[in-house]
């Protein structure tokens, strides 16, 4: 019985977490766009903003650079899933590695390195993409190469070369092999992934107001134009409610996608070739893309931080600690804003490890009741949903329903670190799970059955391998945090700003000063987000002694 409470009381707990935190404020957010100031019914905003011309304008911007940021990332994606994963050849582990570098990285120090790469001053300034839609889905496709890479090339690894060698050996050329033999197996694979970066790319909101909003904006970028320039928070739900609508979308077809079965396949343990001169192609267009599209922004952005009228200094790095940069509201430093991002980035990631804990804990627990099972399941499902809801949307939801509740609680910067919680939740509960279901349950059993308390089971069995896991969540949890930019643009407090917020108001102002110390800035960014990951990987390995 005791072990029954305590297990129902967790879930109570994450469930209470995730429902006022979560639930609430989407809910509300989706029916303030539909009821008047009274509560009645009310779909006239609705179909004011449907029949506006602006709309499908800012719909149709939308998801033309979703879907170019997606189309790049598979045509560079799939060739370097082939080198990085099916063959072998000296120097193949460091460039896998250059191709985690998204993975480490705020969106808000890619933008401002792709403001460098192609700003006026830059090397690419002459192109005069700078602040367009084609630096934005530049932009995307830097993120979401490796993804495309790393979920394809897995699959590809395995596939059996038999038929492949067996249609050559009948005379089809190494393209019509691909075509007609390889590509097949792998489509399950490529739309799956593909799906996944659509819906990262239309929610790319800090991407996008980091690079200067370009064209008529997203709509993210209208619901932030409505909710702070018009204060229009009906017009502003109508269109979240539509980018929610597309990124429901996008997780159903991505999911539909994944559930294509790869069971038939002739799969086999993962096997390269030695680099051959026939794959020539495919090696070039994945050095074009590891060069050009990942190192070249992030190493025109460390050289353009030290850019100074002289030469190469500090100059900028200096004015981080003094000056809040010309024309900047509030007076806050850089490194006063970095203070704040760490405190709420700490204070989030204690609330999310709490909760990705005990969510991981209750849904790993062996059970044999099938109703049980089902409820793990759709409880899995439920915390991924903060995963397909777009920060943006997460932040206005608090903002239109814990502000209603309590007024003072928007302007005062407490629901900063929650709603950064619920952002990174789903990601450290999916980095804890593999981990926990590792556990063999005859070990708890074993324990139970010579004398150990519930608590106790949970400390020595389960307790390890939570120690073992837990470094990588926190250091997961502190990065996601630290960069978060969406849904903190619409909470954090003027005298409480976080850097991430700190730069893109820097970008937005005029003066090489105000440009040279978000270079600065988003370096100092990015060093402290990649340390904090990098510390929780450095975790793991001492404490293998447990297992």
């Amino acid at each position: 019985m005791l072990t029954r409470f305590g297990w129902g009381a967790a879930l109570a707990v994450v469930l209470t977490f995730l429902t006022i935190f979560f639930a609430w404020p989407v809910g509300a957010m989706l029916v303030r766009g539909i009821t008047d100031d009274a509560g009645n019914l009310n779909l006239n905003t609705f179909g004011d903003v449907l029949t506006t011309g602006r709309t499908w304008a800012i719909v149709g911007h939308t998801l033309t650079m979703a879907s170019l940021g997606t189309l790049g990332s598979v045509l560079f994606g799939i060739p370097a899933a082939y080198i990085l994963y099916r063959t072998d050849f000296v120097g193949r582990n460091v460039l896998r590695s250059v191709t985690l570098i998204p993975f480490v990285l705020p969106t808000v120090v890619v933008g401002v390195a792709f403001r460098a790469l192609l700003g006026t001053n830059g090397p690419l300034g002459f192109l005069g993409l700078d602040q367009t839609t084609w630096a934005v889905v530049a932009a995307m496709v830097f993120f979401n190469i490796s993804l495309i890479a790393r979920q394809v090339g897995g699959l590809w690894q395995m596939l059996d070369p038999r038929t492949v060698e067996a249609a050559r050996s009948l005379g089809a050329s190494r393209a019509r092999a691909f075509c007609t033999i390889t590509l097949p197996a792998l489509t399950p694979a490529i739309g799956a992934s593909a799906g996944l970066v659509f819906l990262y790319c239309s929610t790319a909101y800090s991407l996008v107001r980091t690079l200067g909003s370009p064209g008529v904006g997203t709509l993210e970028t209208e619901v932030f134009r409505q909710t702070q320039a018009f204060l229009d928070l009906r017009t502003a739900a109508v269109f979240s409610a539509l980018q929610v609508v597309f990124v429901l979308a996008s997780v159903w077809l991505t999911q539909r996608l994944s559930h294509r079965t790869t069971t038939a396949l002739r799969l086999q343990q993962p096997r390269r070739q030695k680099l051959s001169r026939a794959d020539w192609l495919p090696l070039t267009i994945t050095l074009f893309a590891v060069i050009v599209i990942i190192l070249w922004p992030m190493v025109t952005l460390l050289e353009r931080s030290l850019a100074t009228d002289d030469g190469y200094g500090l100059d900028n790095y200096r004015l981080l600690l003094t000056s809040p940069g010309t024309g900047f509201a509030g007076g806050t430093t850089a490194a006063q804003a970095l203070e704040h991002s760490v405190k709420i980035a700490l204070d989030a990631t204690v609330i999310t490890l709490v909760a990705a804990i005990l969510l991981s804990l209750v849904i790993t627990r062996q059970v044999k009741h099938p109703g049980l099972a089902r409820g793990q399941r759709l409880l899995d499902t439920f915390i991924m949903l903060p995963m397909g809801v777009s920060s943006v949307t997460i932040g206005f939801g608090f903002l239109v329903s814990l502000h209603a509740w309590n007024p003072s609680l928007s302007q005062s910067g407490m629901l900063v670190p929650l709603a950064q919680a619920v952002v990174a939740l789903p990601l450290v509960v999916r980095s804890l799970i593999p981990v926990l279901a590792a556990v063999d349950p005859k070990q708890r059993q074993a324990a139970a059955v010579l004398g150990a308390s519930p608590a106790r089971v949970l400390a020595t069995i389960d307790g390890p391998y939570i120690l073992r896991a837990v470094g990588l969540a926190a250091g997961l949890s502190f990065s996601v945090s630290l960069g978060e930019f969406g849904a903190t643009s619409f909470l954090a407090s003027p005298e409480y700003q976080t850097l991430p917020i700190y730069i893109v108001r820097l970008l937005g102002r005029p003066g090489a000063d105000n440009f040279g110390m978000a270079l600065a800035a988003a370096v100092v960014l990015g060093i402290v987000a990649s340390i904090a990951l990098l510390l929780g990987e450095r975790i793991r390995p001492r404490l293998r002694r447990f297992t």
